[in-house]
C-alpha cells in the first residue's frame, strides 16, 4: 500500500500541478493574506479603512489587490452611490472558508517563527 507521501510525490512531480503552488501564486504573497485576515477580524471594511491598517501599501497596491480577490470569489466589493464614494469590502462565502486555514498558519507561525 503506498504511502500519503508517495502518492502525493508521484502526482506533484512538477510544482507548478501542485495545489499548495497554486495557492501561493493566487493568494499567497504580502498583502492577499493580510487583507483576507482583517477582513475575518472585521467583517466590513472600507478602502481607507484597509489602507490605514495595512502598513507599508500603496493605494494603488492594495486596489489591485482588491480586485484580484475579487476576481477570485473570495472579496466581494460593494459600491454606494453617494458623494464622497462609498466603497465597502467584505469576504464572500468562499473567502470566509479560508478562516481554520489562516488560523493554523497564524498559529503555526507564532510558534516556530518569532
Amino acid at each position: 500500500m503506498e504511502t500519503a507521501e508517495k502518492i502525493i510525490e508521484k502526482k506533484y512531480q512538477q510544482a507548478k500541478e501542485c495545489p499548495i503552488t497554486i495557492f501561493m501564486e493566487q493568494i499567497g504573497g504580502k498583502w492577499k493574506p493580510v487583507i483576507i485576515w482583517l477582513l475575518l477580524l472585521n467583517e466590513v471594511m472600507r478602502f481607507n479603512e484597509l489602507d490605514k491598517a495595512i502598513h507599508g501599501i500603496s493605494q494603488k497596491m492594495l486596489s489591485k489587490q482588491l480586485k484580484d480577490l475579487e476576481k477570485l470569489k473570495i472579496v466581494k466589493r460593494k459600491s454606494y452611490p453617494v458623494i464622497p464614494p462609498k466603497v465597502e469590502y467584505r469576504l464572500t462565502e468562499k473567502g470566509m472558508s479560508l478562516k481554520k486555514n489562516l488560523t493554523l498558519i497564524m498559529e503555526w507561525s507564532n510558534k516556530n517563527l518569532k
